[in-house]
């Protein structure tokens, strides 16, 4: 019999998955992309997306999690031995992403404040990268920005305070919490975006299909690409959270919700987005497409332009948004930091207090980095190198591995059939033994010629040697590194699991 902590209740489960998937990418990245994919026509590729790639491969490490009992290292050892290093290159993907995702928080929660006094004034693109981040040349660190800084040790505070309480007084409790926070409040968001002056303007920009876009591969590429960075997938995450999960449990149901909850925040984030674009459009006397942006340019830059012009309650909404922007920002972050957590736990098997302390307290510190006059350099190139060569890679590479060399498929469905209501079939092999490895190895191949073509965002060849490639290959050799580091005796057999009805 084991003795892996376990969540208290299904619904606190799929909290927090849907916490982990609901991240800073739904509210910035989402709106964006389908407008510049075909506005409507997006939501055929994205739906077919969701459906033969996301919730196939959500499905996949939810019944991984579950057969195995493990982290993502522990997971991958028990499947196959050889393939213990993919599980710790995984869980360094997401130490990377930890250590610069914390510091958007803590932009987030700064501007949350900034809010009740519009202190970004009226020009908010100088305000962001001059008097707040104090924006200095790619390659030179800086001080410390003490603007940053104070909130990042309060977003580590609260994040590393959840996990020390552990999976279901920690974790469990906080989504509980953050999750319908988030829901409330966002909904309030877009209810009154969508009743401003021109909001029907941006709505019908976002909605109004481009069908000729349909037969452009780009835009399936891109839909894929939405589907796999918005759901938590390939680095260690939903592994790591269904290993928790009790031995009766509906794991194809549990993907089902957690996909679709997913989607459908990334639709009411398009949804206020544009109501608020179309808004500026109007206010502005400028077409929609003077003012779509995506990214931190559209959470710090634009919207605050919104928000010194409403009608009404300038403050009361600006906090309400950057409020949301931080309850997702820290339901994803205590997920990701939970997979090194897990996997340090596992490997050496300290006390979690200890694992959190060591692997939590080494994230933190790293990340004062962005916290410099520099840090948005490192940041964005960091971000970009270990999501596009670290995230869609370890992805691509999973699949394989479960598909091509272990031919697991077979037994994975089997597992998830025997224990769920709504059986897999034929459709779910398809998807990820042929479509979803295709289509990441053509994002993998465009991605390589893309950057050797030319370097992302022009920075300097020799920045991006060590702050970009340089970090998504290091997160590869820790992956090796770690491996090499045996198991102690019989932790390598998967243990017996406690029944606790679902």
């Amino acid at each position: 019999m084991e003795n892996r902590p376990q969540w208290g209740t299904r619904a606190g489960f799929v909290l927090a998955a849907i916490g982990s998937a609901v991240g800073l990418g739904n509210i910035w990245r989402f709106p964006a992309v389908a407008y510049e994919n075909g506005g409507g026509a997006f939501f055929l590729p994205y739906l077919f997306a969701l459906l033969t790639a996301g919730i196939p491969l959500l499905i996949m490490e939810f019944t991984l999690g579950h057969k195995y009992r493990g982290s993502a290292p522990l997971t991958f050892a028990r499947l196959n031995k050889k393939f213990e290093w993919l599980g710790w290159w995984q869980v360094a993907i997401s130490f990377v992403i930890a250590t610069y995702y914390s510091v958007i928080i803590a932009w987030a929660l700064s501007f949350t404040v900034f809010s009740f006094d519009l202190k970004w004034g009226s020009d908010t693109e100088g305000f962001l990268f001059g008097e707040y981040l104090q924006y200095s040349d790619p390659g030179t660190v800086g001080g410390i920005v003490p603007g940053v800084f104070i909130p990042l040790i309060l977003v580590w505070i609260i994040t590393l305070g959840i996990l020390f309480k552990g999976v279901k007084k920690g974790i469990e409790v906080a989504n509980k919490v953050m999750i319908p926070a988030l829901v409330i409040l966002f909904l309030i968001v877009v209810i009154r975006s969508v009743t401003l002056e021109g909001a029907a303007v941006g709505l019908e920009a976002f909605f109004k299909p481009n069908w000729s876009q349909i037969a452009n591969p780009q835009v399936w590429v891109a839909a894929y690409g939405q589907i796999f960075f918005s759901l938590s997938i390939a680095f260690a995450i939903m592994i790591t959270y269904s290993s928790y999960l009790p031995k009766k449990t509906d794991i194809t149901n549990n993907a089902f919700i957690t996909g679709f909850a997913n989607s459908s925040v990334e639709l009411l984030a398009g949804i206020g987005v544009f109501a608020a674009l179309g808004f500026m459009a109007t206010q502005a006397g400028v077409s929609i497409d003077e003012v779509v942006a995506g990214g931190v340019g559209l959470a710090f830059v634009v919207f605050p332009q919104i928000i010194n012009e409403f009608p009404a309650l300038n403050g009361f909404f600006g906090s309400l948004f950057f409020i949301c922007l931080s309850l997702a920002g820290l339901t994803s972050l205590i997920s990701i930091v939970e997979t090194f957590v897990a996997g340090v736990e596992d490997k050496f098997k300290v006390s979690r207090i200890k694992s959190v302390a060591i692997g939590g307290g080494l994230a933190a510190l790293i990340s004062i980095l962005y916290a410099t006059r520099g840090g948005l350099n490192f940041l964005d190139a960091a971000d970009y190198f270990i999501n596009q060569f670290g995230v869609a890679l370890a992805g691509l590479v999973e699949v394989i591995v479960v598909a091509w060399f272990l031919k697991e498929l077979k037994n994975i469905r089997d597992h998830a059939n025997n224990i769920s209501d709504i059986r897999i079939s034929t459709w779910w092999n398809i998807s990820l033994g042929i479509i979803t490895p295709i289509v990441l190895g053509f994002m993998m191949v465009q991605n390589i010629i893309t950057n050797i073509k030319e370097n992302y965002e022009g920075y300097p060849t020799s920045f991006l040697l060590y702050s970009g490639w340089g970090v998504a290959v290091a997160a590869v050799i820790l992956g090796i590194v770690f491996s090499t580091f045996k198991w102690q005796k019989n932790m390598q057999s998967v243990p017996e699991q406690k029944g606790v009805s679902k």
